[in-house]
Order: structure tokens, then sequence, then C-alpha cells
């Protein structure tokens, strides 16, 4: 049976408003995985109360399959080792292995996170945490771009080379960085723009006449964590000045900052781009969306933030059949290859600079904001308006090279981007792993020896330890009736699930009352061994509630 894991916190697949991304990428990995990842079961790892079958729905679509789909808790980590591979939509997977350490065995089954952005600081010091925690050749951090997996193996060099300096010693064992692309459905973004009738209405609502053009950016209007919008509109203006076309500007998606980055936002069109339309639509709008896929004819993403590692949007795009002008910029370059697909518009970043280091202090040591930070690095960032312009033009002044390009780019998706393609990948990588970690070592099972067991950490805290022989007694007023009046009451059932069952917990009540007392090993004797955990936390909590009684010296 071919297996995998997902960790999947919210137990659920689809989207909301003001999505990112991030959170399309993987909604849409997963059910890939479920439809065409070639497996038999996928189970579904959560922090949340779900069944297979309330998510089936959300990962299948209507059309359904065969795979079993199971869903249960993280905590439960037998499921996680039938699996055999565990994959979370994140880079962090040191916690996760400290987990598997503790529970199930390092050898027990593969981790493999995903990259989506290693611009934030603190996300990149998550994904070093991986060469202190107990992480193997056998896990995986999975790059989406060459650009990430090279900036990873640098990043991963120095920090090893720290850890050597600081504490001598050898390289600690890194997981792999392998390189596997994200992907889009191409059919969807086909079936959304090959449509004439919607086309025509789409166009007539922006005013746009048949010799008209429309350029389209999809994405989140942040000019912090995507791009200044000014080198879009000075180069969408030079291109409808060189052309003597008219020219729209359509940017579809939502405005983290609201109606004052919209104003921002028309006011540097109004000075950049005066003879050009501009078109600020809702990206909340599904609908509207498809429509824009239609009615559009180049498609545009000059991004200069180092947020964006890997960029979906140009793979929509080349599914919609546009041709793409986008930034020679990380995952873009991976993705876009110049005068095939539409053209990569050379950037130009600025040399290392002291002054340039004060906005990482800054925001490491909380004075200033992630979007502060993303968006100072981006001011120094450029893109080449003039060739920007120029790609741009050549489209305008072509409708043989917008059609050409554009399938170039169906084709494009269709053989390396499409989810049926990539998919696959993955879980090839989860066998790669495995096999690494069949040719391990057994390694006993070990807690966190920083994050154990509380119980243990603060054993020093409690006047003493509660023991085998230790003498219960039920406390004086106290009776049975006490656990029916406890059920009624949250306070008393607050964290009640770890406890042994109410049935439990009269039984061995009643055998203590029936007693002056009994010590903890004759109150655990009639219960079932892996019952008796809980009824240790039973014992203590009744104790806490004045129910039972013990001698305290």
């Amino acid at each position: 049976m071919k297996r995998l894991a997902i960790h999947h916190p919210a137990g659920k697949a689809g989207r909301g408003a003001n999505v990112f991304g991030m959170q399309v990428a993987n909604v849409e990995l997963f059910q890939a995985l479920a439809r065409h990842g070639g497996l038999d079961r996928l189970d579904v790892l959560t922090h949340v109360a779900v069944t297979g079958d309330q998510i089936r729905d959300g990962l299948l679509g209507p059309e359904g399959g065969k795979i079993d789909i199971q869903a249960t808790s993280v905590l439960n980590q037998a499921r996680a080792r039938e699996a055999g591979a565990v994959l979370r939509g994140g880079p962090k997977i040191d916690e996760l292995a400290w987990v598997r350490r503790h529970v199930v065995g390092e050898t027990a089954y593969s981790l493999m996170g995903l990259i989506h952005t290693i611009a934030p600081p603190a996300m990149r010091q998550e994904i070093a945490m991986a060469v202190i925690g107990p992480t193997h050749p056998w896990d995986a951090v999975i790059c989406t771009s060459p650009s990430i997996q090279s900036a990873m193996i640098r990043m991963f060099d120095d920090w090893e080379d720290y850890l050597a300096d600081r504490f001598g010693g050898t390289r600690p064992a890194r997981p792999q960085l392998p390189l596997l692309p994200l992907g889009v459905y191409g059919d969807v973004f086909s079936a959304a723009a090959d449509r004439p009738a919607v086309r025509a209405t789409r166009r007539e609502a922006l005013g746009a006449g048949p010799d008209d053009v429309v350029v389209l950016w999809v994405g989140r209007l942040s000019f912090f964590e995507k791009a200044f919008p000014q080198p879009m509109f000075r180069a969408v203006q030079d291109a409808a000045r060189a052309t003597g076309a008219r020219v729209h500007f359509a940017m579809v998606g939502w405005f983290p900052g609201g109606a004052d980055d919209e104003a921002r936002y028309r006011a540097a069109a109004a000075a950049y781009a005066p003879d050009v339309d501009l078109h600020l639509l809702d990206g909340n709008d599904a609908g509207l969306v498809k429509e824009m896929w239609a009615a559009s004819d180049v498609f545009v993403s000059l991004v200069d933030n180092i947020q964006e590692t890997f960029g979906i949007t140009p793979l929509e795009a080349m599914a919609a059949g546009l041709p793409v002008v986008v930034s020679d910029w990380d995952g873009y370059r991976y993705t876009v290859r110049d005068g095939i697909e539409g053209a990569l518009i050379p950037t130009l970043g600025a040399p290392a600079h002291d002054l340039l280091q004060e906005p990482t202090t800054s925001h490491a040591l909380g004075v200033t904001s992630y979007q502060s930070y993303v968006g100072t690095v981006a001011q120094y960032t450029a893109v080449h308006v003039g060739r920007a312009a120029e790609a741009i033009a050549g489209l305008i002044r072509s409708p043989e090279l917008r059609r050409r390009q554009g399938e170039a780019g169906r084709r494009r998706i269709a053989e390396t981007f499409d989810w049926r393609v990539v998919a696959p990948q993955y879980v090839a990588l989860s066998e790669e792993l495995s096999a690494i970690r069949a040719k391990a070592p057994e390694r006993p099972r070990r807690p966190h020896p920083v994050k154990g067991d509380p119980f243990k950490d603060f054993s020093g805290f409690a006047s003493r330890v509660l023991g085998f022989g230790d003498r219960l007694r039920l406390a004086e007023g106290a009776a049975t009736t006490d656990l029916e009046r406890s059920a009624t009451l949250w306070l008393d059932q607050f964290a009640a699930n770890r406890r042994a069952t109410a049935d439990e917990e009269l039984q061995l009540l009643a055998a203590i009352a029936a007693t002056d007392g009994l010590t903890v090993r004759a109150i655990l004797e009639p219960f079932p061994v892996p019952r008796r955990k809980r009824i240790v936390l039973s014992l203590m909590w009744m104790a806490k509630a004045g129910i039972l009684d013990w001698s305290p010296d």
C-alpha cells in the first residue's frame, strides 16, 4: 500500500477571503496528492476533531476518487509511523522531529517540510533549527526554486560553521534540500480564459475596445511584500506611448492596508501612468478573477521583494494562455523562459552595506515590523523599466507574438508545472527518504531535553511526588456523589479527556471509600495496564478537588 501523511492543522481544504499564495499552494498541493499522487491512502494529521469523511470532499472534489482518506490528531504518532512519511506545508520540522524522537523513535518515519518564503529572519532561524533538532538525511526541507535551494545550502553551511566554531566537533547531519516545484491545475485556467463571450462582456465593462490591450496583474496589492508598483506603472505607460495603443492596466487583488493603500496606488498611477486606464479589482471575487483571465492580453509581475520565492501567478497566467512579462527574480526565472513564454526583465540588487544591515537588526529586535523590513530591502532592488516597456510594447504590437508565447506557456504548464505532474514527485521523494531511513540503525526513544515532561522538569516544585506506596483515603465530608456534581461543572471537567472515564473514576473511588485507605499500587491493580496512567491522573485530580486525602508527611 502506497501511503503518505500530511500535517494539516486546520483539517479542512478551502479558501477564505484575503488569501495568501502560501495558503493556496498548500491546499492545492494536498488536493493534488489525494487526486494525482498515486496513493492508496492519505492520512491527515490535524489539530482539530475531524474525520476523514469530513475532509474527503474538500480534497477530492465532486468527482471523488478511490483513495482512502483518514484523519486523526497529530499526536497520534502511531499513524505517522504507519504512513512512513509526513509532509507539512511549512519548513519548520524540528518540533515534529522532537515529538517523533520521544514517542516513536527517530527512525519511525520521514519528515518533509516545504519552504514558501525565506525572507523573514525568524523563518530562516526556524529552518536552521533543523540542524540542532533530531533530523536526519531521511528528512527533507523542500526548496521550490533553484534560488531558494542555493540560499538554503549557503545558510546551512554558514550555520554549521558557526556551530563547529562555537562548540567544536564535526558538522551535524542536515535534512535533504531537494528541489521540487509547486503547481497549478492548467485546465482550470484554460477553461476560465477560453470564453469569448465572457471576454467581450468583461472588456466592455472595463471600457476596453476591440483594439485596446489589457495588461493584467494578479496578487496581493502590497508594496511591502510583493512589489512597489511604480516600475510597472512606468513600463506600461512607456509601452503605451511607444505603440500609440490605448492600454488598460488591471490590478486584481486585495489591499492589506485597506483604503489608505488603495489611495497610494492610485496616486502613483496618476503620476507614473497618466495615459493608462487603471482598474483596481477585487481579487476576493473568484468569478471576477476568472473573467479577467479571459479579458486580458498580457500578464505583468515585476516583483522586487525577497518575500517572493516561487510565484504561483505567472503559472496561472501561462495556464490561461497569456504571455508573461516578469522580473528575473528567484522562482520566476525557474518557471518562465525568456523569449519563449514571455520575457524575464533584468533586476539589480544593492551591494552589501552597513546602512542596509540596520533594517535587519531593527526587525530582529522587534523595533520595526516584518513589512517594514522587506519593504525597505525592496526599495533598493531595481527592475529594468526600459526592458519591461520594450517587452510589453512588443506584445502590444504583435497579436501573433502574444498567441505564440501564450501557447508556449500552456505547454510549459502541461509538461512541467501542472499538479498532475508535480504531485507524484512529492510522493517519489517520500519513497526515496524512506529507502534511506530503512538503512539507518534503530535509535532509542528519548524526550526533548528542554521541552520534556513538566512533571519531571518541575518535580522539585511540589513538596513531594505521588508514589506507589502512598495511601489515599476518602476526604472528610466527601462521597462518591461528588463525582456527579463535578460532571456538571466546567472547571471540574477542564482537561478531563486525559483522565479515566466516569465509570472508572466511580469504580476506584468506591473501592477507596469502602476502606480506610488504599495504596496507589492497590488502587491500580484491578485496572488493565494500558489504563493505569489515566487512573493516576484521576487520583491526582480527586486529590486536587479535595475528594481524596493523602498524608502530607
